[in-house]
């Protein structure tokens, strides 16, 4: 079996809402593969939806993943939480409409074609891939806004 793909992935906003950029590190063996892009108008939540969807809309075919997110919200989103979203019509517990379904749902079911194990890094700690990820959605964001 090939090794696991290593996707790691940042959102970043300016002012929440505000303008944002996501991005998405991909890694087998010594190949890379860095994208970004950024939105007029969002919120860091949705950038951190943006980058995981980004990341994983690169694999070509069914792969093991492994995928490293600064954000508990995607995490434990995809984790703990989305099943009984999706079992409950999209409803939080509290009976509320789940904020960003519309990722969640292109989230779904990109998740549904890969065996995904999720990672959560602490932001800004010094995790090197982690903060080349956050440099590159600023510079989306720098690139967006010049």
């Amino acid at each position: 079996m090939s090794d696991p793909v290593e996707i790691f992935t940042d959102g970043a906003c300016r002012g929440n809402p505000g303008p944002g950029g996501w991005a998405a590190l991909l890694r087998i063996g010594d190949s890379e593969k860095l994208v970004s892009g950024a939105t007029a108008q969002t919120t860091n939540n949705r950038m951190e939806l943006q980058a995981a969807i980004e990341g994983l809309k690169q694999l070509r075919r069914p792969c093991a993943v492994k995928l490293t997110t600064d954000s508990e919200y995607v995490r434990k989103g995809v984790i703990d939480w989305m099943a009984n979203w999706k079992r409950n019509g999209w409803r939080t517990a509290q009976k509320k409409p789940v904020k960003n379904q519309d990722l969640w749902e292109v989230l779904d079911a990109l998740v549904e074609q890969h065996d995904i194990q999720w990672f959560w890094v602490k932001g800004h700690s010094g995790h090197p891939e982690n903060e080349r990820v956050d440099r590159a959605a600023n510079v989306a964001i720098d690139e967006m806004l010049s």
